[in-house]
């Protein structure tokens, strides 16, 4: 029997929800504020300069999301009233189907809303720059930063992001010594900066002969990207910038000129290297704009580290720090608290399915 006062209370809920998402997304003022960027982006002098028309088109692009998805999920709770509506009056029950289905997707649109409406840090809306590095162990462990990297191409490539390969040290053997990566979306450094840590991988390893069980850890470091000068200073004279021939294969350029840029900052012995780009230029600027990146994290660790004196002593989460574990072997894998993953579902995490993990981040943070 079809209960319409269930679904209006239901619609109900998801209203409330999506009007929470609309004043903390300042739904009001976007509007206003869209239509000054478009005004400013039709003005010619604009696009003489490219970083600054770059900067407007991406704001634009930031603020239509928002509205046209806060738009998205009023229609179809809308559409849904009316359907109900619909079969209240003809009593046509083979509708209450689809209305299952549009309530579904509406609640799916609704909660993407109100995830974007928490990622509200200082830099959640910026690029994000990653850097794997294959922990002790080997060929064993560059495998597994390999197989790291794939993953977060697909969990970028099902949210819409753009990954750009900045640099790689191959493994010895197989996999990556280390590979640096930059993801370019919305919110991109809001959902990724709580992968930040060492994941852990036990599996029966590929590479033994005698099939035993092996664990590898592999570290993740993840920046947001400063597009500003501002905001990080560098000096001259604490960097060293040298040039060398990138690695790999190439065309003519990369065999007859020196592209690859390496950049070491001597206060803090940070070094950062890119050889992907076509030209010098494009690796130097690529260099600067990572070093800008770690610099600015070494400036938010501190930051935290301050206020972590002042709370006073807290209890390290130990062994070893790893906030992840992928464990392939033994099979009977309990079910993760955190998670939810049980057994059967290893195929999907190292699919790219870590949406879930950085959802539950965002509801506890």
């Amino acid at each position: 029997m079809f209960k319409a006062d269930d679904y209006r209370l239901k619609i109900q809920g998801m209203r409330e929800v999506l009007k929470e998402a609309e004043y903390a997304l300042d739904i009001v003022h976007l509007r206003p504020r869209l239509a000054e960027l478009e005004k400013e982006q039709e003005n010619p002098d604009v696009w003489q300069d490219l970083e600054k028309s770059t900067k407007i088109g991406r704001e634009i692009s930031g603020i239509r999301n928002k509205i046209n998805a806060y738009e998205k999920g009023e229609t179809a709770l809308k559409d849904a009233e009316d359907v109900v509506d619909l079969i209240e009056e003809t009593e046509d029950e083979s509708l209450i189907e689809e209305l299952d289905e549009m309530l579904t997707v509406a609640e799916k649109d609704i909660e993407d809303m109100r995830i974007r409406a928490i990622l509200k840090g200082p830099y959640d809306n910026h690029n994000a720059m990653l850097t794997l590095h294959a922990g002790a162990g080997g060929t064993e462990a560059c495998d597994w930063c390999q197989m790291l990297y794939r993953m977060y191409c697909r969990y970028c490539e099902k949210m819409g992001f753009k990954v750009y390969e900045l640099d790689r040290e191959a493994g010895d053997g197989a996999g990556f010594k280390s590979v640096d990566f930059r993801v370019e979306g919305e919110n991109a450094y809001g959902y990724l900066k709580a992968e930040m840590g060492v994941h852990r991988l036990v599996r029966i390893s590929p590479f033994d002969a005698n099939k035993r069980r092996q664990t590898s850890f592999c570290s993740l470091e993840v920046m947001p990207e400063v597009e500003d000068d501002n905001e990080v200073e560098i000096n001259d004279d604490d960097i060293r910038i040298d040039i060398y021939h990138s690695g790999g294969a190439g065309g003519q350029n990369v065999n007859k000129v020196a592209s690859a840029v390496r950049i070491t900052h001597f206060p803090t012995g940070i070094v950062v290297q890119c050889q992907n780009e076509r030209s010098q230029l494009q690796n130097k600027a690529m260099c600067f704009s990572m070093l800008r990146s770690k610099l600015l994290e070494k400036k938010i660790e501190q930051r935290q580290a301050e206020a972590a004196a002042m709370k006073g002593d807290v209890k390290k989460i130990e062994w070893g720090a790893q906030i992840r574990s992928y464990v392939f072997c033994p099979y009977t894998m309990a079910k993760d608290h955190r998670t939810g993953y049980e057994k059967g579902d290893v195929q999907a995490v190292m699919d790219g399915d870590i949406h879930g993990f950085v959802i539950d981040y965002l509801k506890k943070a």
